[in-house]
């Protein structure tokens, strides 16, 4: 699942001889508020359509407006996790794909990358999220996977970010095939783990709601 598959050829980039009126049309035609600038096979950042509007001179070419983001770009053999974590940092919906001589390839927008992670067996699968927060040197995936496994679960995904809540700890977020958590939650206990917060299903959450919404909570954004 890298960048490069996700890139969507709908999106086309501006140029810095582009006016802003025309750069409003594309955005009105493809039903977004951004687009990617380039130049000479260059990434050089985004332009909103809040820039455009405030600036309020349709004439006005790309070149006189400040783009915003030009580092809000992934390799193209990155993964689809570093799209989204790109895009979450920037708060922006779509992010840049580069070649490894940062020479422009396309973007990927968030509603493609969400769709490319709703399609991946580790969200569709029925289960229940789990998460648990540690110190690094706490640390042991193969550890952790083996007491879950006791209790006759699997490990389907696991994602690691910061403890928002402490800095010297990392927080451990898992998506296991078991929708019950008690018996898993009180065995990851009794080694030491702290839980922080869990996610089951409930049945009168339609599939497609279910994705999304493991999704979002699987990441943390």
């Amino acid at each position: 699942m890298q960048a490069y598959e996700f890139i969507n050829n709908l999106i086309p980039p501006l140029k810095l001889t582009d006016k802003a009126k025309m750069a409003l049309s594309w955005m009105e035609e493809i039903r977004t508020n951004v687009l990617p600038v380039v130049d000479n096979g260059n990434f050089l950042g985004f332009l909103t359509d809040d820039q455009i509007y405030t600036k309020n001179k349709p004439e006005s070419k790309i070149a006189e407006f400040d783009l915003i983001c030009p580092t809000c770009f992934v390799y193209f053999d990155k993964h689809i996790y570093d799209v989204i974590k790109v895009s979450s940092e920037f708060d922006i919906n779509m992010v840049a794909v580069v070649d490894r001589d940062k020479k422009y390839l396309g973007v990927v927008t968030m509603e493609d990358a969400i769709g490319a992670f709703a399609d991946t067996l580790s969200i569709q699968s029925h289960g229940a999220v789990l998460v648990l927060s540690m110190y690094m040197t706490d640390y042991s995936l193969f550890e952790i996977a083996r007491i879950i496994e006791s209790e006759n679960a699997k490990i389907l995904s696991s994602f690691i970010s910061n403890d928002p809540l402490d800095d010297s700890k990392i927080k451990l977020t898992l998506k296991l095939d078991k929708t019950e958590l008690r018996h898993i939650k009180a065995t990851l206990e009794r080694f030491g783990f702290k839980i922080l917060d869990q996610y089951q299903e409930e049945n009168n959450i339609s599939e497609e709601q279910e994705r999304i919404g493991n999704l979002f909570r699987f990441l943390n954004i």
